[in-house]
């Protein structure tokens, strides 16, 4: 196939706080820009359209990549980059993290990452609901092709807004391949330090010991029932210490509807720590500190943060529910999420068997390799010529 003219909204790949959608963009992104194919007789020209402009070196410097900054105050997709794309229009246009814009007459691909809003609504606000109700179905119903991160959003896709099952590909995303174990003990007290963990408890197991969630704070997280299951796990009678047991940390910027998990946490006392936002240079030493990764989502369209946490060697254990499953294949502790025993009984497991810990470990490097971004943004950009 010859070159073609690719416009991407990358608008959200410059955001200065990623969480897994705008990770998602910008890691595609670069793995798309950075293929090479040498038997292509011409190569693909991309566009980027950004609402500000990107930070230094965020995006490669070639003669066939076009950077287009046009900020708009509100309504950008619909607005300011629907009358770009009438002006100056692409031969396709893909959209990874957002929404197609109203008014676009050429071939487009989309990415629609998870329809959590439908599975449970009340974890929602009415308004966002809505939204994401609209902005998915109009994204289902306008793209030529649409990419899903999971066998799981594949299903929904169909179960929810009867998608054409014909133009649904699947291409599981990469992971942050810059992670891996840290093992210094400087760092990971300065880290400490730095996000206020409180002193290590008296009769801790493994001094400073502390079990891990990270991400979004909201209701889909399921973080209450994490709260009441640690509890049930380090204060009953088989847990490991009839001292306190490992902090409980709970990583990650509050999202919509985070108030009650936020009272609740602090209800708990001070063995329930909140960090508030993670910077990016901090992620792999707060993981690899971690005697367990806990990530009892409710649903998931992906789950990167299980990833995340097998490419820093830590013992991980989620959800046995949507993706998570098909994310992290043998090389977890797979629990039922509204199963608060059975969530407990899991954490007490990996707090006392060092043996299945390590096997854990060992199973999340292996896990690892069926992922990566260049496999990725080969199956994109293979759909995004399909369609063109």
């Amino acid at each position: 196939m010859s070159g073609m003219l690719i416009g991407i909204d990358a608008s959200r790949a410059t955001v200065a706080h990623r969480t897994g959608t705008e990770a998602y963009s910008l890691r595609l992104i670069q793995a798309l820009l950075a293929i090479k194919d040498e038997d292509r007789p011409s190569p693909h020209h991309f566009r980027l359209y950004l609402n500000r402009a990107p930070q230094a070196n965020l995006f490669p410097s070639e003669p066939t990549i076009e950077e287009r900054v046009i900020p708009f105050p509100r309504l950008w997709t619909h607005l300011r980059l629907a009358a770009e794309l009438s002006s100056r229009r692409p031969d396709v246009l893909y959209v990874p993290s957002h929404v197609l814009p109203f008014a676009f007459p050429g071939p487009a691909a989309v990415t629609v990452h998870d329809l959590g809003y439908r599975v449970f609504p009340w974890a929602h606000p009415a308004l966002n609901r809505l939204y994401l109700d609209w902005s998915t179905r109009w994204n289902a119903r306008r793209a030529s092709v649409v990419i899903a991160d999971s066998e799981a959003t594949r299903r929904d896709l169909i179960d929810q807004y009867q998608t054409d099952p014909g133009k649904i590909v699947v291409a599981y995303p990469g992971y942050d391949e810059d992670l891996h174990p840290v093992h210094d003990p400087a760092r990971l007290t300065a880290l400490r330090k730095r996000y206020g963990f409180p002193d290590p408890l008296a009769g801790c197991p493994g001094e400073g010991a502390y079990l891990l969630y990270l991400g979004t704070l909201q209701p889909r997280k399921n973080l209450i029932r994490l709260i009441d299951a640690y509890t049930r796990a380090v204060d009953s009678p088989g847990s490991p210490s009839p001292e306190p047991g490992p902090l409980l940390v709970l990583a990650g910027s509050p999202g919509w509807l985070a108030g009650p998990i936020l009272e609740y946490a602090r209800q708990a006392g001070p063995t329930v720590h909140i960090t508030g936002f993670i910077a990016e240079e901090d992620k792999a030493a707060l993981i690899s500190g971690a005697t367990a990764f806990l990530f009892p989502s409710l649903y998931e369209g992906f789950g990167f943060p299980v990833l995340e946490a097998m490419a820093c060697g830590t013992p991980v254990i989620c959800s046995n529910t949507s993706s998570l499953p098909q994310v992290a294949g043998d090389a977890a502790l797979l629990v039922d999420p509204l199963d608060t025993a059975g969530l407990a009984t899991a954490i007490r497991h990996v707090l006392t068997d060092e043996s299945l810990r390590s096997g854990l470990t060992r199973r999340g490097f292996a896990n690892l390799q069926r992922f990566s971004w260049q496999r990725c943004a080969r199956q994109v950009l293979a759909a995004i010529e399909s369609i063109a």
